[in-house]
């Protein structure tokens, strides 16, 4: 007998099953509908390197989410004094002190990863942002901090056209205007008082601002209605493989699709896979922070 791994036919047709959506996993979706039924539908654990050398990319991994770590502690409060000796390792001390140099605006309120969610076409959309600024006058600011590590002696900076076109710059400031309500004095905030900033670890004074408006959130709400509503509608056989090969290299499935064996080679990962492959920190998964 097949298993439903290798007979896409015994796959589940519909989405009963996967009740809650991330920016990810629609990320996965849209760059290969194959890889999205193996993560998700199919719950596949496939033993797989992401990238070679393994250990410099599992460093990298461990690196950027430890930063995502000591910057929750330090808008929780805990002092960066107590904080600066765990940073450890050139890139990560240098992604510490670039964090603590910026100038980051007033603020009423900060929300250092929270997470919002709302229904969305009988699922659940959820998001956990890395930090929510309320600014004096009641615009906000969503934060996105990126670690992508240098290459060589240079920095490459994803394209804006490239960040336009992610799903997570379409689902967080769309859920927050949904779901923000109560960061906001019971008070819905409106599509324009709203912008999302990427802030690159290695670049701290060249951010990627995204302005938000009413026109570019009812084109997301739309846009995320009608994606879940594709995915709910497809056959098991429509999940089929990228046409973008070369993403292959980076993926934990490669050999499963019969894309390849050996992962890709970790210093050739250019700044936008790279971006894209930094994926969503679990916080669950990473060590405390002790003092």
């Amino acid at each position: 007998m097949q298993s439903s791994i290798n007979n896409p036919q015994s796959t589940i047709s519909n989405l009963q099953s996967v009740i809650q959506f991330s920016q990810g996993s629609l990320q996965d979706y849209v760059d290969c509908r194959r890889r999205f039924q193996l993560r998700y539908l199919l719950k596949v654990a496939w033993p797989a390197l992401e990238a070679e050398p393994a250990y410099e990319n599992e460093s990298a991994m461990q690196q950027g989410a430890l930063f995502h770590r000591l910057i929750q502690q330090h808008l929780l409060g805990i002092p960066a004094e107590r904080l600066t000796p765990l940073a450890k390792g050139s890139e990560l001390n240098r992604w510490w002190h670039n964090y603590l140099e910026f100038k980051f605006p007033s603020a009423t309120a900060l929300y250092p990863e929270v997470t919002l969610s709302m229904p969305l076409m009988g699922c659940r959309l959820v998001a956990k942002y890395d930090l929510i600024l309320v600014e004096p006058e009641g615009s906000v600011i969503i934060y996105d901090w990126k670690t992508s590590a240098v290459k060589g002696t240079a920095y490459k900076r994803a394209k804006r056209s490239w960040l336009l076109e992610r799903l997570q710059t379409r689902v967080y400031p769309c859920l927050l205007v949904n779901s923000g309500t109560h960061l906001n004095q019971g008070k819905p905030f409106l599509p324009e008082q709203i912008k999302m900033i990427y802030w690159f670890a290695e670049a701290p004074n060249e951010p990627e601002i995204i302005r938000y408006s009413a026109d570019q959130y009812a084109r997301d709400e739309a846009y995320l209605k009608s994606l879940i509503a594709e995915i709910n509608g497809l056959g098991p056989e429509a999940f089929t493989l990228t046409s973008r090969v070369e993403r292959c290299r980076f993926c934990t499935y490669r050999s499963l699709c019969d894309r390849g064996v050996e992962a890709g080679d970790v210093n050739e990962l250019d700044t936008e896979l790279e971006l894209a492959v930094e994926g969503e920190f679990d916080f669950d998964q990473i060590a405390e922070i002790t003092f």
